[in-house]
Parts: C-alpha cells; structure tokens; sequence
C-alpha cells in the first residue's frame, strides 16, 4: 500500500539563514500548473538574488534554478516535495546572498533543505480520492437527496431543472460513492439509481 498522499492546508512560509545568504521558503496548495506558477510570480521577490521552486500536481511537475547551478536549487525543492509525499503544491525559495559561496552541495542542502523543513512544519490535510456521480431525481425528493448526500461529503457541481425533475451532477470522496448509490436508490424507493460521470 503506497503512503497516502497530502496537500497542504494554507499557504506556509518558513525562513532559516545559511552561511549569511537569507533563504525563504514559501509554499501553497495549488490544483492546475497554472495556479502554481501565478503563486511563483506572486512571492518571487526582484531585489532577491533567485527566486528558486517547484510544484508537483499528481504527474505533472516542473522545477526552476533562476540562476543557480543547474541540479542544485530546483531539483532539490522538488525532491523535498516528494520526501514528504506531497502533492498539489508549490514551493518557492528565494535566496539572498549574504557573500560566502556555499559550492553545489552547499546549495543543494540549503535549498532543499529549507524547503523541507517548510513543508515539515505546515498544516497538512489528506488527499481523498474523489468521484463523480450524477442522479436524476422527482422535485419533491430533492431537499432530502440534497441533504443526504450533503451528509457524505458529496459537493453539487451542476443542477439543471426539466419538466419532471432535476439532475444532479455530483462530486464526492470514492470511498463513499457505494454508500452514495444506496441512499439514492433508498430516498427514491428504488425508483433512482446514480449512475458516473466521466471525470
């Protein structure tokens, strides 16, 4: 069985200071390349010397040295994304230089390092596998399917209304998707069944 994987709660920062050269990790949970890089760009800080990170979002990654030796800012963040089975996040550290050379393995551990211990530190929350569920129900059953469902974690992402009823598109944690069928077949007196959406 694979270590469950997690994200973190909130954004985290954590600074440590190396050799004189300052370093600030700041790391967000993210869900597209896209929210991670406009996090890059929101934190980098120009009067730093680099702007170093990496973001990991289930297969896709992608990691930048700004300016370091290449192998020794980049890569050792995205690795300590890894070393703490972390998914869904970014990671940015910025470097100021303080004048000491701190030599590519000197880097590496800095960088890596501190955004680790960054990780480390931040609030983090299980990632639940999730499914995707969609039920056609009568109006009249539709307070009690919303709220029992509600119950199970299940969120409503699409509701449209047609002359004999509504269909709801929903979208709930994979290990409760079981339960989820059964009380729609039950709320409905068999009537009902859910049936799944392709993701």
């Amino acid at each position: 069985m694979t270590a469950m994987l997690h994200t973190l709660v909130a954004p985290f920062q954590h600074s440590e200071e190396i050799r004189k050269s300052r370093f600030l990790a700041q790391a967000a949970p993210v869900d597209t390349p896209q929210q991670a890089l406009a996090y890059v760009q929101q934190v980098s800080d120009v009067s730093a010397t680099h702007n170093c990170w990496a973001y990991r979002i289930g297969q896709d990654y992608r990691f930048n040295d700004d300016g370091e030796p290449g192998g020794t800012a980049g890569r050792p963040i995205l690795q300590a994304i890894e070393g703490q089975v972390i998914d869904r996040v970014v990671v940015v550290v910025t470097r100021w230089y303080g004048g000491i050379k701190l030599g590519a393995g000197g880097l590496v551990r800095a960088y890596g390092g501190t955004a680790a211990e960054c990780l480390r530190l931040a609030e983090r929350t299980p990632i639940l596998a999730m499914t995707r569920l969609g039920v056609h129900c009568d109006f009249a059953e539709l307070a009690l399917m919303k709220a029992r469902l509600k119950e199970l974690g299940a969120e409503i992402e699409q509701e449209s209304f047609d002359a004999v009823g509504v269909t709801l598109h929903l979208r709930l944690p994979a290990d409760r998707a079981v339960e989820a069928r059964a009380r729609i077949v039950d709320i409905s007196r068999g009537r009902r069944e859910a049936y799944a959406l392709d993701d």
